[in-house]
């Protein structure tokens, strides 16, 4: 018996709201393993908002590409992982695209206000097109 997602049950996984572990390597050190908030849709990007002049952006310029690793942790587990190239990094998100990362996590009113005090000129969307999966769903009995 397999325990693997298909490609549709990945892809609903990764749209559920779960905060990520984004993983990029690091020239001597361990790869760098950071809690994120993020947004995807199936068959498109993952978004993630971040800071411009972060350690992450460093090395998502440098490595190229990164890994994103989203988790439930109560049984029955699962877990979803997707890797794949930078393919931009280079401007802020839009209004709408960061409040789509933050209501995921954030009630409205929250979110809403999150974006109006955050979005700025330090802002960065970083998209990742998922190439490669690793999935297990321990319901699948």
């Amino acid at each position: 018996m397999s325990f693997v997602m298909t490609a549709q049950e990945r892809e609903e996984f990764l749209t559920e709201v779960h905060v990520a572990v984004v993983a990029v390597n690091r020239e001597g050190r361990a790869p760098l393993a950071v809690p994120i908030w993020y947004d995807y849709t199936p068959g498109g990007e993952v978004l993630l908002w971040i800071e411009r002049g972060s350690v992450k952006e460093r090395l998502f310029r440098e490595a190229g590409r990164f890994s994103i690793c989203t988790q439930v942790e109560t049984i029955p587990y699962k877990y979803v992982t997707a890797e794949g190239p930078v393919v931009a990094l280079d401007e802020a998100p839009t209004e709408e695209q960061a409040l789509g990362i933050a209501s995921r996590y954030l009630p409205a009113e929250e979110a809403a206000r999150w974006v109006e005090d955050y979005l700025g000129e330090n802002s960065l969307l970083a998209r990742m097109r998922p190439e490669k999966w690793l999935s297990t769903d321990y319901s699948k009995t």
